[in-house]
């Protein structure tokens, strides 16, 4: 990203993906009791909304009819402005953690319970608005005429067939997710105010349908029709029987199920798989890697006599670049021929976006060639091989803990258990057992800071920066067999 796009918080498209994917796996990470506080306050919201609509497009009657959607339409947008600015959770925006699920970073069941967690909490902050606004009375508002509007626009919504309301779900939700999706193009937050109105006006204005919006708006007409007092209907010259059909039978099965099934197909699906399918690979998201970074903090090195040493041997100072890496999909012969090349025996491996997701060697290829009778798959991939785990250090770990940690296996070392219990019994020396231990661990550590690969440090490295301990170099003299076989070579 460029310091120009940086400066202004401004993100291009591809940019704008990559937004949408963390936002997909921030809505999945979130505790359970925190989802559903904050999904009550997005039912709230939203509910909020609907009464701003109602009350902007009650006794419009001479204005044009699609004047009067637009201005509930705009009224109606801020409710998800107040969902984005003050983060609530709302159900048809959640669906977009589809992303988090096709990118692998979390399981479909994961996913589905945190749409049940949300579409719950919209429900109960829904219900606890309508409560507030019953008891509130106000149906009453302008003769009863606010809330005749009410029972029209639930009633309204209760008379789709199963395929209507499935299909005004799925564009709704098309308009709201794409609301959302611009808002990742910008840091602004009156920029993402600005960028949501249109499309909200546009779905409320022309009658799309919303799940969570109805979980206020046909509860509330069903209220009405049930609670109204007899005055409110002779004032209106209506009878409650005209309204007979809002009940909550018909509210969940002919309204509610298929406009939710519509909500996810829109945002789920038409925003979310759609521009993850267009911006993002799917093999590289299945390389991802679990970095492990080993614990120095109980080093045996500082109560050795080490005032001989400089006091500047960290990694920093002596890694060297890491010039060569890999990327997950390259073929594993290609690989092999870069390593062959480099005179490596392994490399870390980096996306395209320059994360560090494994690290391949060449032990990997020859373990493959085993299990497979030395007939391997042509088509296999470096991400099929590498490493997901790996081993890394920091420039500011110092030379000294590394070269222990390569060479020492405390565990083995010192045979106790965490209560100080020795588990093995034996007559050598600390210096013995130190020297006749057999150590699995890394020759060779990818160089990590503020997650972003630095360099690289091997062994070669650590005792060539530990070589002054032995005193001045001496200087190698080729011997004459040595002379020979290099000008056979």
């Amino acid at each position: 990203m460029s310091s120009a796009i940086n400066t202004d918080s401004n993100y291009s498209p591809m940019e704008m993906m990559k937004q949408a994917e963390k936002y997909a796996v921030s809505k999945a990470s979130k505790s359970t009791s925190k989802t559903i506080a904050l999904a009550i306050t997005a039912g709230v919201f939203i509910g909020l909304a609907f009464v701003f609509y109602l009350t902007v497009t009650t006794g419009n009657g001479e204005i044009n009819w699609g004047i009067n959607r637009l201005f509930g339409g705009l009224a109606f947008s801020m409710g998800l402005i107040l969902v984005v600015i003050c983060g609530g959770e709302l159900f048809t925006s959640t669906v977009l953690s589809s992303i988090a699920r096709a990118n692998k970073h979390i399981t479909t069941g994961h996913m589905l319970k945190t749409w049940a967690k949300v579409y719950f909490g919209n429900f109960l902050g829904a219900m606890l608005l309508l409560l507030l606004v019953s008891m509130a009375s106000l149906y009453q508002l302008d003769g009863g005429q606010w809330g005749l509007n009410a029972l029209n626009v639930a009633q309204h919504k209760l008379h789709h067939q199963p395929l209507e309301a499935f299909s005004l779900g799925v564009l709704c939700n098309l308009l709201v997710c794409l609301a959302i999706w611009m808002t990742f193009c910008s840091s602004n937050m009156m920029t993402k105010m600005a960028i949501m109105v249109l499309p909200v006006a546009m779905f409320v204005s022309t009658g799309f349908e919303h799940s969570v919006a109805n979980m206020f708006m046909v509860p509330l007409g069903i209220t009405i029709q049930n609670i109204a007092p007899d005055s409110f209907w002779l004032n209106l010259g209506v009878s409650p029987e005209q309204y007979a059909d809002l009940n909550i039978h018909n509210f969940i099965f002919a309204n509610l199920i298929p406009v939710t099934l519509g909500n996810i197909v829109g945002g789920g699906v038409l925003v979310g798989l759609s521009y993850w399918a267009i911006f993002s690979s799917p093999k590289e998201h299945q390389a991802t890697a679990t970095i492990i970074t080993p614990d120095f903090s109980n080093s045996a090195v500082l109560n050795k006599d080490t005032t001989m040493l400089q006091d500047n041997l960290l990694v920093n100072d002596h890694m060297h670049p890491a010039t060569t890496t890999l990327q997950p999909g390259m073929p594993v012969a290609e690989a092999l021929d870069i390593l062959i090349n480099k005179e490596l025996s392994g490399a870390p491996v980096l996306s395209s976006d320059q994360r560090l997701v494994g690290f391949f060697s060449v032990h990997d290829t020859l373990v493959d060639l085993w299990c497979s009778d030395y007939v391997p798959n042509a088509e296999s991939k470096v991400q099929d091989l590498m490493k997901h785990e790996i081993q890394t250090v920091s420039p500011d770990n110092t030379i000294l803990d590394i070269a222990e940690y390569m060479s020492i296996d405390k565990n083995i070392l010192y045979p106790v258990t965490s209560g100080g219990i020795a588990t093995r019994l034996t007559t050598l020396s600390l210096n013995e057992r130190a020297r006749t231990m057999v150590v699995n661990r890394p020759h060779s550590f990818p160089v990590v800071k503020d997650e972003v690969l630095v360099g690289m440090i091997t062994r070669n490295d650590i005792i060539k920066a530990l070589r002054p301990v032995y005193g001045k170099q001496v200087p190698v003299i080729a011997s004459d067999n040595t002379s020979q076989e290099c000008e056979v070579a």
